[in-house]
């Protein structure tokens, strides 16, 4: 996975948000996990995590991925 982009969209609720997740290693061959999430169509929240592998990186996106489809987001 490089990148990752999931909504969470019930009428009901009100509830209209993405979040998503990129990967890329940095220029000191770090790699770096991207974070942004808000409501759809504002501006979103950003945040980065710097990991010494990408495996590091990887295994923590896979967890975060869990998590967001446990709480009813969907992968678009």
């Amino acid at each position: 996975m490089r990148s990752v982009y999931l909504g969470h969209i019930d009428p009901i609720q009100n509830m209209d948000r993405f979040y998503t997740m990129i990967l890329q290693e940095t220029l000191f061959g770090e790699w770096s996990l991207v974070r942004e999430w808000g409501r759809i169509g504002q501006g979103g929240q950003l945040m980065e995590s710097h990991h010494t592998t990408a495996q590091e990186a990887q295994a923590c996106a896979e967890q975060i991925l869990r998590q967001k489809l446990r709480k009813g987001y969907q992968i678009m």
